[in-house]
């Protein structure tokens, strides 16, 4: 696989509170890590970095080749769980980051699979020729569209759309979910913080992709831009070897 990345702090914030790695193993699997953090400009910051630099390093430390799906699934749940504890520590003996916490999605593609864990509303899609949303955020409208409340258009526009009901460093514990899907030569990864997709439709960055190829995430942070995004913007492609030749 190749790696395709971009982070950008937008046109409203004062800091970039987004962070993300990625790399890509010598077998040609592949891993990926990206958190929007929250608690203030400086609290985001901190759990966004602490968050994927724990959960990045834990992957490049636990990855083997011949790893099994589990065992990358049992490798992602520590890892985040390490990651949650680090920040919610780190947030108990520093006044100035109490209640800090931070999205993450995680990344790693092994035996033809993607492994995907996620906190947060921060996303992951899959795209060929066409796109689908793969990840299911954990927020408020979620709540409310699961429950018939509002519908999918009135949530686009809900004045508590950015708040998140479930985040990594918020509490001591953290409940990760997963997904399993099955790549072939031809499907692709996408990774972003709501700072795109709250901007762009999925069509709309499906159609950037396709047109603007290897340069696809700066155009997908400047169309995010001139779209009125409001927040930080990081989009990580995860791009099968046959897309990439």
């Amino acid at each position: 696989m190749k790696i395709l990345a971009k982070t950008d702090i937008g046109a409203f914030r004062e800091s970039n509170q987004d962070d993300y790695r990625a790399g890509v193993f010598e077998t040609g699997d592949a891993w990926a890590v990206v958190c929007d953090g929250m608690g203030g400009v400086s609290g985001g910051q901190v759990a966004s970095k602490i968050c994927v630099e724990r959960v990045s390093e834990a992957i490049k430390r636990g990855y083997r080749e011949n790893m099994t799906v589990k065992t990358a699934q049992n490798l992602l749940n520590s890892a985040i769980c390490a990651a949650n504890a680090a920040v919610f520590s780190e947030g108990q003996k520093n006044r100035e980051f109490s209640g800090m916490g931070t999205t993450v999605v995680a990344v790693m593609v092994v035996k033809g699979f993607a492994v995907i864990a996620h906190v947060g509303d921060s996303r992951a899609y899959i795209y060929d020729d066409n796109i689908g949303l793969i990840t299911k955020d954990h927020s408020l409208v979620q709540y409310l569209m699961d429950t018939g409340k509002i519908t999918e258009e009135e949530a686009k526009v809900h004045p508590d759309r950015n708040i998140i009901t479930r985040a990594v460093g918020i509490l001591s514990f953290v409940d990760v979910d997963f997904d399993l899907i099955e790549l072939d030569d031809n499907k692709n990864i996408l990774i972003c913080t709501d700072g795109l997709c709250g901007s762009l439709s999925d069509n709309e960055m499906l159609n950037i992709i396709k047109e603007y190829g290897d340069s696809s995430t700066e155009k997908l942070v400047e169309m995010a831009i001139n779209a009125g995004s409001r927040d930080n913007i990081t989009v990580v492609l995860m791009v099968a070897d046959s897309q990439g030749e």
